[in-house]
């Protein structure tokens, strides 16, 4: 199947009535007013460069704030963009766009971009070479932090310790929030996923590796983002427990 421009393509966007596009990234989106409208334009000039069609779909999940009035104020000159809505919780919000996501590859893509969205391409690549799902990991060779305070990255670390130990003994980072999936890969993790919260992504990544999908890290350029929405404290001992929600419903077989 063919994923060039053409004359039926809305902008760079998915086709008005054609082939479905090749890549969907989903932003889930909560209190977003004042980083979307730069996101939005960062997202929309990298995709203008690409020689495949894309969609947007932007996940408002409970927003006090202004945040649908963007998307939409940006979607009326932009189709290829949509706006979607979910119960709180970026969990939440992640697994509603998955399972709408046309494209023949879907990406999780925080709303701050800590990781540059001209990133995509590494996790395109590795989705395109026989990887079901391509994580963006922000350790091992070639990946770079930036400006990230040391008791963040000794949080994660530990943190990911935990997740090792318990529920994903093989991956490094779990918690980068640019993850790429195949979409009928995605489509039978994320019906699956139970949780919500912070946490989420142990949970899809262990799905995924349950049912025998192969999972790659690739390493990226990162850059810490001070308006971070996590409570370092309150959230993380949240996360660890649903780590061990995500070990115990292994041993159930809950994602058999």
């Amino acid at each position: 199947m063919s994923h060039q421009l053409s004359e039926n393509t809305i902008a760079h966007g998915a086709p008005a009535n054609g082939p479905a596009p090749l890549l969907t990234i989903v932003v889930p989106a909560y209190n977003e007013e004042s980083r979307l409208p730069a996101s939005l334009l960062k997202i929309d000039d990298f995709l203008r460069q690409q020689p495949y069609t894309a969609e947007v779909l932007v996940v408002e999940n409970g927003s006090r704030d202004d945040t649908s009035g963007v998307v939409n104020r940006f979607r009326a000159d932009h189709p290829y963009v949509r706006l979607l809505h979910s119960a709180k919780g970026k969990g939440t919000a992640v697994r509603e766009g998955m399972l709408a996501a046309a494209g023949e590859h879907a990406l999780i893509c925080d709303a701050d971009l800590a990781m540059p969205i001209g990133e995509t391409a590494k996790l395109l690549k590795a989705v395109q070479n026989g990887f079901d799902v391509a994580i963006a990991s922000r350790e091992g060779d070639g990946a770079v932090r930036y400006n990230e305070p040391y008791y963040r990255h000794l949080m994660g670390r530990v943190f990911n310790a935990i997740v090792r130990s318990l529920a994903i003994p093989g991956l490094q980072d779990t918690q980068c929030g640019f993850k790429m999936f195949n979409r009928t890969v995605a489509r039978d993790v994320f019906t699956r996923q139970t949780m919500g919260g912070w946490a989420f992504d142990v949970e899809v990544l262990a799905i995924a590796l349950r049912r025998g999908y192969k999972v790659a890290e690739v390493p990226i350029h990162w850059y810490f983002m001070t308006e971070s929405k996590i409570n370092p404290l309150r959230d993380t001992i949240s996360m660890v427990r649903e780590v061990f929600k995500v070990r115990q419903n292994v041993r159930r077989g809950l994602y058999d």
